[in-house]
């Protein structure tokens, strides 16, 4: 069902959309812009007859890209960075609500009708320790930690095909892509198939097919929505479990520098979780635009 909803979604996004988007003429160079995005959630009661918890929650969001082009040849680059926290009265710790390192590099080189000879680099982690919660005999609250910085590390590298027509309108094919799963091998004991890693090793690696597809438009004034989906088959091991992220981020700019920003994220990935992955986040956000 849920795969169904998403099909649906991106149908729907790339269909009305697409007809905005035109051609886009670069000029040789650098382009340089980011934003910086601070966003809060905050409840709070007293004497609540319905109950609830007071919480405080709060997330730190980094986007920033660099794109080069010379000629025919073209290099696009992405980082984005973020970390969230939130703390409930109730909770004896405070829990992550984000916490993600993604940088995309794809160098291309001109072919033609929108087409560009391609090699993606992809690389993904984490900031800090993650945990599972649990609760002891006694009802308290205790945590084991479960990741952590490079525990899990990816890194994907693979030539293909990029079609762009825009910076708004992308799709890039790599049917040779190599992926690294990096880990603490001290997780992997006594957890076999822990991220796809055997036990007592720190590395897993994979051949297969990766598929990225980027697009953003105007839902309305000042409102745009953001849509980023990869897919991934590894050839060497269940090639039909595909691999799937995909991100939604809509934001609403209320000024120069306030605006609200809603993030839906979905992961399916078997040997992390044997089901789907979500994440949610809405909130008030304090911007700091920069573009040089």
């Amino acid at each position: 069902m849920i795969r169904f909803v998403l099909t649906l979604i991106l149908i729907s996004t790339f269909t009305i959309s697409f007809a905005q988007q035109k051609k886009e003429e670069k000029k040789d160079g650098w382009e340089n812009q980011g934003k910086f995005t601070l966003l809060f959630n905050q409840s709070a009661f007293s004497n609540w007859v319905a109950g609830g918890d007071n919480t405080l929650a709060g997330n730190v969001n980094f986007n920033h890209t660099f794109n080069y082009k010379k000629d025919k040849f073209i290099w696009n680059n992405r980082v984005i960075a973020s970390y969230g926290l939130t703390k409930s009265k109730n909770t004896d710790f405070p829990k992550k609500t984000n916490d993600g390192i993604n940088c995309n590099s794809m160098f291309g080189y001109d072919a033609e009708n929108y087409w560009f000879y391609s090699l993606l680099i992809n690389f993904k982690t984490q900031f800090t320790k993650g945990y599972k919660y649990k609760k002891d005999a006694n009802g308290k609250e205790y945590r084991e930690s479960y990741t952590n910085f490079m525990s899990p590390g990816y890194l994907l590298i693979g030539p293909g095909m990029l079609w762009e027509k825009n910076k708004n309108l992308k799709l890039n094919l790599a049917p040779a892509t190599s992926k690294f799963v990096f880990v603490d091998e001290k997780y992997t004991k006594p957890n076999r198939g822990y991220f796809g890693v055997e036990e007592g090793e720190n590395l897993r690696y994979e051949i297969g097919f990766s598929a990225s597809f980027y697009h953003k438009f105007k839902l309305m004034t000042n409102v745009t929505m953001e849509n980023i989906l990869a897919f991934y088959s590894n050839y060497i091991d269940k090639p039909q479990n595909i691999d799937m992220n995909y991100t939604v981020n809509i934001d609403m700019n209320i000024n120069k520098h306030l605006s609200a920003d809603f993030i839906f994220q979905s992961i399916y990935d078997d040997n992390a979780y044997s089901g789907f992955q979500i994440r949610e986040v809405f909130g008030i956000g304090l911007n700091y635009n920069f573009k040089y």
